[in-house]
């Protein structure tokens, strides 16, 4: 809930929210690339559902659900879908492959009996075979003219369909019945890895089959659904949508009569808790404490050892109560005021935490990871050193003991941009950049040019003198800035050339990798704007970003979901609160005045002996961080991560925003140099990461256009092995491309993966097969109330 996060929506086709790429790809000399943690030396964190056997789930009753708010669409592959579309559609449409415990896509037999690659030459053929039990909630079976009209609809051909994201529908060339009505034929122009994350969710004809209703008839309503459930209203007033038990569905009936998913922003959660008024939702780390203790003093018979008023020491209390009973009236009427506001509060939060404890905490870890994005577009990380050297200062384990430790969750720091822990095809390839290593980041600056001598500012002695002085200034300095020009463009074309040596080398480790793989391009080498001729250079040029996935307004929205922190945050957007990392240290701000005698700070060992800068300039970065409730653990990991940076001589300065703009104005526009977002995991990498990691592209007009890639940093390399792999159909050669992709996206330094974000959901007590998730999907059907236990049946043994 504290973390912003870019969520993939309802289906990947647009993936957008949360994250980066890289710089110039020098590979250390390490145990080739990787630290040699490999898929099978890695666990997943399991599902907390409270599973539980259909027999032992009762029927009938109604599940309330919080949603962050109310979708602007039920069409997922719409811009503005969110995850609340996701969330909805899920129980409403088919979706023929939906993702397993550990992340891999399962078929499922609800939709088909089978689906798969029957002809690789001359075309490749996917052949599903659908459940002849399958049908529409108007009655009509679901068939290739759904497939064909939703092929139609996002292939990307026809623009008056407003699409998201065309990925993997465009590299279609048919659709068509097979040998019965049961059986669809999808033939494909080229080659297609991801082909089973097509049609998911797949959209009745009657939504797919024209643009008006593509566009605008399934935004508020879907005409035919085909799940476990069926729409039953959308009430925008009261800020909830209803499912009701679809009676055409052929698989196993819905336990629940009702679904019902209620708006209610993450920061009023747990009054709706207490209140009643819902029973699943996502919470942050306080409220999920809260709950905790409520259930921990179920039977106490005082008050909580905790909330207002529990701090109180007994002389504070015998000092309120000595001024309540005083001769002074004005006094004792102010303190027993205030006693008895405090005895209110207790009160209600007593009563509060009574009502919590009909809850209980599911937790689990979400599939997104939480990382660290360095914008290389200008300024000092535009320089791949700088990146570098930002990376090798960060101790990884600190900051995921800072986020996943207080809450009981395996606090691993993750080794991979393309796959979490546990999922097939995991390899930990932080290697490729290094762990932490202060006096490593502090050479990689002074190669860059940042010292400390380069931080005084440099003077002539001189006064201001004749126009033709200043003429000769000029000129000096133009001059200067010439022979800077070149050594720094001597010193990039070496660095490339070792940089690509350095990559084959770690392409060696693994010779079936450069098998798979395809040599990169003899001008192969990251695109980092700024430091060159293109187009998009000149002052004024605009960074144009392209968001066929969600558009960057509707990405702050979905990022700001999954941090749980949208809503009103108080921090006015024309005047954010900065301060420095320096000023946040223990000796306090510099030039602060101390007592005559008073020791100097102790230096620590490790520490630079002062910031670094270049030609009198200090080495400084913006740090952009959300302000909102929520966002705690966000600000706190940002806070160690500029004190990390201090050590080495990077001052940073800390920017925080309004949770509304964070995302949508100074991410996605570039108006950052460190800031802290997610991005979901996906079982597709080398279709959903592409848009991510894909090199920025200069416009004919001067703009960037960037993708997702919100770094605005590329590789041409990379652009090929994820091209290669979403191409290879054999699955173990496609991993590895991938894996070569990752290694060299850690290398660049552009992006730094950190944690797992948490995943906390508080559910009735009473209710089963639902709660935190993970990479899994829910069995809405499934979902519902555990039948009580029956009168004189003994009790569960204990253990």
């Amino acid at each position: 809930m504290s973390h912003v996060g870019v969520p993939r929506g309802a289906a990947r086709k647009r993936r957008s929210l949360a994250l980066l790429t890289t710089g110039v790809l020098t590979l250390p000399v390490l145990a080739g690339c990787s630290s040699g943690k490999e898929e099978a030396t890695t666990s997943i964190v399991p599902q907390d559902v409270a599973p539980a056997a259909r027999t032992q789930v009762a029927d009938g009753g109604t599940v309330n659900w919080a949603i962050d708010a109310m979708p602007a669409t039920l069409n997922a592959f719409q811009a503005d879908a969110d995850s609340a579309t996701g969330r909805i559609t899920g129980a409403l449409l088919p979706t023929l492959f939906p993702l397993d415990a550990k992340g891999r896509p399962q078929l499922n037999p609800d939709y088909l009996e089978s689906a798969k690659v029957v002809e690789n030459e001359p075309r490749q053929v996917v052949l599903y075979r659908l459940n002849q039990q399958a049908v529409w909630s108007d009655g009509r079976e679901i068939g290739a003219p759904d497939f064909v009209a939703q092929w139609r609809a996002l292939s990307g051909k026809d623009s008056a369909f407003w699409t998201a994201r065309n990925a993997g529908y465009e590299r279609i060339e048919k659709i068509e019945r097979g040998a019965d009505d049961l059986e669809v034929k999808v033939t494909f122009a080229k080659p297609y890895a991801d082909w089973r994350s097509l049609f998911s969710p797949l959209y009745p004809k009657q939504v797919t089959g024209s643009p008006d209703a593509f566009n605008d008839g399934a935004r508020s309503t879907i005409k035919a659904t085909a799940g476990p459930f069926r729409l039953r209203d959308v009430d925008k007033e009261s800020g909830s949508v209803t499912l009701a038990r679809n009676p055409r569905w052929w698989g196993s009936p819905a336990k629940l009569d009702s679904l019902v998913f209620k708006a209610v922003k993450p920061q009023d959660r747990a009054e709706a808790l207490t209140e009643g008024k819902i029973d699943v939702a996502d919470i942050d780390p306080a409220a999920a404490h809260r709950i905790t203790q409520a259930a921990r003093d179920a039977g106490n018979s005082g008050p909580p050892a905790h909330g207002p008023g529990s701090g109180t020491t007994p002389a504070a209390a015998l000092r309120s109560w000595a001024l309540a009973h005083g001769s002074d009236e004005d006094a004792a009427a102010e303190a027993q005021s205030a006693r008895d506001e405090q005895a209110r509060a207790a009160k209600a939060y007593a009563t509060e935490q009574n009502d919590l404890r009909g809850y209980v905490v599911r937790k689990s870890l979400e599939p997104a990871y939480t990382q660290l994005a360095l914008n290389g577009e200008t300024g000092p990380l535009a320089d791949d050193r700088v990146r570098r050297a930002v990376a090798r200062a960060l101790d990884r384990q600190q900051l995921v003991d800072t986020v996943l430790k207080p809450l009981g969750l395996p606090a691993t720091p993750l080794g991979s941009h393309l796959a979490l822990a546990g999922q097939p095809g995991y390899k930990d390839s932080s290697g490729a950049l290094g762990g932490q290593d202060t006096k490593e980041a502090q050479a990689l600056l002074a190669d860059a040019g940042w010292t400390q001598e380069g931080a005084l500012k440099k003077t002539d002695g001189a006064k201001a003198g004749s126009e033709g002085e200043k003429q000769t200034d000029k000129k000096a300095e133009s001059d200067k800035k010439a022979e800077e020009k070149k050594a720094a463009e001597d010193k990039k074309a070496a660095d490339e050339k070792a940089a690509e040596n350095k990559a084959d080398e770690a392409d060696k480790v693994d010779k079936k990798d450069d098998a798979a793989g395809r040599e990169p391009a003899k001008d192969d080498g990251l695109y980092i704007v700024g430091d060159d001729n293109k187009p998009g250079e000149a002052e004024g040029a605009v960074t144009r970003v392209i968001a066929p996935a969600p558009a960057a307004a509707v990405q702050s929205v979905a990022l700001l979901r999954q941090a749980g922190r949208l809503g009103e945050t108080g921090t006015s957007e024309g005047a954010p609160a900065r301060v420095t990392a320096q000023d946040r240290q223990p000796g306090g701000a510099a030039g602060a005045y101390a007592p005559v005698g008073t020791a100097a700070p102790a230096q620590a060992p490790d520490a630079a002996r002062g910031p670094l800068g270049k030609n009198g300039k200090p080495l400084s970065l913006r740090f952009v961080l959300p302000s909102g409730p929520g966002s705690e653990s966000l600000r706190s990991v940002g806070d160690k991560i500029a004190a990390m940076l201090d050590t080495i001589g990077i001052r940073t300065e800390i920017t925080k925003v309004s949770d509304e703009s964070y995302f949508r104005d100074h991410v996605a526009s570039g108006d950052y140099d460190l800031a802290l977002y997610s991005w979901p995991a996906t079982a597709y990498p080398a279709t959903d990461d592409r848009p991510i990691f894909a090199k920025p592209v200069p416009a004919t007009d001067g703009s960037l256009l960037v993708e997702q890639n919100y770094t605005r940093v590329g590789s041409d390399h990379i652009d090929q092995l994820f091209d290669q792999a979403a191409g290879e159909l054999d699955e173990g050669a496609a991993t590895k491309l991938m894996k070569q992709a990752d290694a060299r996206i850690w290398a660049a330094a552009g992006s730094i993966p950190l944690y797992q974000r948490p995943q906390l959901v508080a559910t009735d007590k009473k209710l089963v097969n639902v709660g935190a998730f993970g990479f899994g999907v829910p069995h809405y059907q499934d979902i519902g109330f555990k039948k009580p236990q029956a009168a004189g049946a003994p009790a569960a043994p204990r253990k």
